[in-house]
């Protein structure tokens, strides 16, 4: 892993740009995560913005980019051949239990289960293809998908960028700064859905009683 991250950091700049678009993007289509987690490739591309070899804007957006299209693939891939391929995938990396649980999600949170999905690794990997095998339709799988990529690539964008130098510890903690934003966006989610169910419900506006009655 240091060899790869020393690597990124030393490729040209077209190339970088071309790796923090095709990382994110192998991640959940050919199950690269599974070894190279993708936003190993989106904070060191925020390192080199902060040196000043490319906007920041233009990393963030590049990296949305690769995890939408990406998932998008990892997406027909399950619909298609998804049960075929996963079987071929060693246990070593994925456990049976880690797809149960990212169909669980789906089945359970639906569009928010994808979004979910993007915060945590292994569930970034599978969830797409999951999408595609439990049959959600593209149109709804690709609005979350879009939301939680832009989200995703942002941050991470921005941390190496914020981080600059010291971005080993940022990659070090990266894992567990994924699962603090899971667990904050779980909180919210169950945090609105309570507030619904028990709150007060909604009082639409009175009609106002100067308003004349139309004539029959």
């Amino acid at each position: 892993m240091n060899f790869l991250v020393s690597r990124l950091l030393s490729v040209p700049s077209l190339l970088a740009l071309v790796l923090v678009f095709a990382l994110p993007a192998l991640e959940a289509s050919i199950f690269l995560g599974f070894i190279f987690p993708g936003e190993t490739a989106v904070v060191l591309g925020g390192v080199l913005a902060a040196e000043g070899r490319f906007p920041v804007w233009l990393v963030g957006g590049i990296a949305a980019a690769g995890a939408i299209i990406g998932d998008s693939v990892g997406y027909w891939v399950g619909s298609r051949y998804g049960p075929w391929l996963i079987g071929k995938i060693p246990r070593r990396l994925l456990k049976p239990e880690s797809l149960d649980k990212a169909i669980d999600l789906l089945r359970r949170r639906g569009g928010l289960g994808v979004f979910v999905g993007r915060f945590t690794t292994v569930l970034r990997v599978l969830i797409p293809g999951a999408a595609g095998i439990a049959g959600m339709r593209y149109r709804r799988f690709l609005f979350f998908n879009a939301l939680g990529g832009i989200c995703w690539a942002g941050f991470y964008t921005a941390l190496g960028y914020v981080a600059g130098a010291n971005y080993a510890s940022v990659l070090k903690d990266a894992s567990t700064t994924s699962e603090v934003i899971l667990a904050v966006v779980v909180i919210l989610f169950f945090g609105v859905g309570l507030y619904r169910h028990f709150g007060p419900p909604l009082r639409r506006p009175k009609a106002s009683s100067d308003e004349s009655t139309p004539e029959e």
